[in-house]
């Protein structure tokens, strides 16, 4: 019992900490949805009721659903070459994957903004290789948005993927390799459900992690790229109405313990603490 209860203690200083600087303020601005400027449910009726709103939420949705799978698709070749590549390789890439986290996203939002410009490096290359004869427009459209998106979130998935691939045992594909499959049949039905955990880990992050963004939108999206969290920012900073912002951040949180939901009901969220 006194083992318990000193553990107890070295926890209370962090538990104090998220109380007072993250459950306080958000459960202070979710109850704003029922009491601001009057006690009752008319902050949800008027999400119902004007468009705009769902709008922006389905356009959230749209674009994490997008987001989600390019990200997956880049980071699963890079998370197998961590796993099963050479020391040397697999140091690099790991230095490589973990180097974006020593940056501020703000800049690299304007970074990713220079590269993609109308006279970037990117049209620049483009153009000076003969592969298109006028700049696209990269930026403040969905390709900028996409783009910042992605690169962002690679390593939410790359080290999720990375530890689940690690616990792989690599005589399985030798097993099946052995039995006759082709290592296409052996990738789809022996790898690829192992790692499962993992990606689906990765990928749940990511959706939620896009739900949420305001930054990259802000920067690098066009007003048809609008998403939730310009739209609370919007209703605070603009309007002051924080009974929608509320709303709109009760129905933010409804969508991602949905994921979370869904998570738990496919590998368990057990599964992806191990």
């Amino acid at each position: 019992m006194r083992a318990v209860d000193g553990r107890i203690w070295l926890i209370l200083p962090a538990v104090s900490l998220l109380a007072v600087a993250f459950l306080v303020p958000v459960g202070w601005l979710l109850s704003r949805a029922f009491t601001f400027p009057e006690p009752g449910l008319q902050n949800f009726a008027l999400l119902w009721e004007r468009p705009v709103y769902m709008r922006v939420m389905m356009n959230t949705l749209m674009i994490s659903a997008i987001v989600t799978p390019v990200t997956v698709l880049l980071a699963f070749p890079v998370a197998h070459l961590m796993a099963h590549g050479s020391a040397r390789l697999r140091r690099w890439l790991v230095f490589l994957v973990l180097v974006p986290f020593w940056t501020s996203l703000l800049v690299r939002a304007f970074a990713t903004a220079i590269l993609l410009q109308r006279h970037g490096v990117v049209n620049s290359f483009l153009v000076g290789f003969g592969f298109i004869e006028e700049p696209l427009p990269l930026l403040y459209n969905m390709t900028g948005l996409l783009f910042g998106a992605v690169q962002v979130l690679l390593p939410f998935v790359i080290f999720p993927l990375h530890a689940a691939m690690l616990r792989i045992d690599p005589t399985y594909m030798q097993a099946a390799l052995t039995l006759g499959a082709r290592p296409a049949r052996a990738f789809l039905r022996v790898y690829l459900p192992l790692t499962m955990p993992g990606l689906l880990t990765g990928a749940t992050l990511v959706f939620i992690s896009t739900l949420g963004y305001y930054v990259t939108p802000a920067m690098l999206g066009g007003p048809r790229q609008t998403m939730i969290a310009q739209l609370i920012q919007d209703q605070i900073a603009q309007f002051g109405n924080w009974g929608i912002a509320g709303a709109l951040s009760l129905l933010l949180l409804l969508v991602s313990g949905v994921m979370l939901l869904l998570l738990q009901l496919t590998v368990g969220l057990k599964a992806v603490a191990r």
